[in-house]
């Protein structure tokens, strides 16, 4: 395993570059140790260049963060996206515009197309995502990430007072009402299946860094409060969120490798590449409750 890897800040938001490391090779536990301590330190997120990985390599790397969604540990991603699981690997989620020789998709399409956290709707949400760039489109694609800790961070201290005991439910129909196709969403999507209720602001299981756990694409209202005001606290929320200072934009390269720490970012894929082949493949670390 080399280890004399680079390591360069791309954005203030805690965004990190790692050249001239091999990630298809074994960790031992030195270098896991490494690498989950710079994530941590660096800020949630790493981006591995010229990553050439197998399924598996992909999946034994992931594995040094933690417990795998759709691994042996029994954590299944819900029945909705069931059919752009890899075939032969349940823990990798496919990504794809593209079919495969039967005429079946290879991945949705549209995955991601909306600001959200990944699984927040579930009680132990997602804690790192791990996307691999395996076709790029020629232009676009880009993927946005928002810093919920960087947005915290600029809440003034009423706002912050406000929001400390409040709570959220996260429910997947959210999304699954709007941006899913149809025929696939079943009906266990919309009675409860997939939802549970989390802190508005959490504060991190490893560094203790507070964010803000809300999100469009899966937060529903806030709990205990009517329509109307929920929707008012949530709209100012995401608007400031989602401010520019707020955001990194993601260009990938082809073979990038990006893991992000969903309990501090929330992510928007653009969808801006037309017939242009893109499939990623994924992986997804299942995280602490939050609190």
């Amino acid at each position: 395993m080399r280890r004399n890897y680079i390591v360069k800040p791309l954005s203030k938001l805690g965004v990190t570059e790692i050249t001239g490391l091999d990630v298809s090779e074994p960790f031992d536990d030195d270098l896991a140790r490494d690498i989950k301590a710079l994530w941590h330190d660096a800020g949630g997120a790493l981006i591995f260049r010229d990553q050439t990985l197998t399924p598996q390599q992909h999946i034994d790397f992931s594995r040094n963060f933690g417990p795998l969604f759709g691994g042996p540990e029994g954590v299944p991603l819900q029945d909705t996206v069931s059919r752009y699981i890899h075939p032969d690997h349940p823990e990798i989620y496919r990504v794809s515009n593209q079919v495969d020789e039967d005429g079946v998709p290879r991945g949705r399409k549209s995955a991601g197309t909306y600001w959200h956290s990944d699984v927040s709707f579930r009680e132990n949400p997602a804690a790192a995502s791990i996307l691999h760039a395996k076709q790029i489109p020629e232009v676009g694609g880009d993927t946005l990430f928002a810093s919920g800790q960087a947005a915290y961070a600029g809440l003034s201290d009423a706002m912050k007072t406000l929001l400390a005991p409040l709570s959220a439910v996260h429910d997947f129909a959210v999304a699954a009402a709007t941006q899913y196709a149809k025929p696939i969403v079943i009906q266990k999507d919309f009675d409860g299946a997939n939802q549970t209720i989390h802190p508005v602001v959490r504060t991190h299981h490893d560094t203790a860094a507070k964010s803000l756990f809300v999100n469009p694409g899966f937060t529903s209202h806030l709990d205990g409060f009517d329509k109307q005001e929920s929707d008012a606290i949530l709209g100012g929320l995401y608007a400031h969120m989602t401010r520019p200072e707020y955001i990194y934009r993601h260009h990938w390269q082809d073979r990038d490798l990006v893991m992000w720490d969903n309990r501090l970012f929330m992510h928007y894929a653009i969808e801006d590449y037309g017939d242009e082949p893109r499939y990623m493949e994924r992986t997804t670390v299942i995280g602490e409750r939050p609190h």
